[in-house]
């Protein structure tokens, strides 16, 4: 799967990063897949291990209302994002699905 390409504000990648983050540690195990995913996901949209604890301080609201405003083609570029991360362990956790559809919805995208 290709990784989408999106340019973010600085605001618009903590909240991904934090969302993203979160899809990894909702099912309370970090796999290999996962951690793959993350390491490429570091170089694609160009952010370290302390970006990933500074998103981390993010509220969950602010973090969806962040992804809400972003407009149409970013959201569809999220949604491919976090589906990518929710599968890169072999399969998505009831957890993950979720979770994903809580930031879709928050979104204002139905799945």
């Amino acid at each position: 799967m290709e990784l989408p390409k999106i340019m973010l504000t600085l605001e618009e990648k903590l909240a991904i990063v934090h969302a993203i983050n979160s899809v990894i540690l909702i099912d309370g195990y970090v796999r290999k897949g996962e951690v793959n995913i993350m390491g490429q996901l570091m170089n694609h949209l160009d952010f370290d291990s302390n970006f990933i604890l500074q998103a981390r301080n993010i509220e969950s609201e602010q973090v969806i209302q962040i992804l809400e405003k972003m407009p149409p083609e970013k959201k569809k570029g999220v949604v491919e994002i976090l589906k990518i991360v929710a599968i890169s362990d072999g399969f998505v956790h009831i957890n993950e699905k979720g979770l994903m559809h809580y930031i879709f919805n928050g979104m204002g995208i139905v799945h």
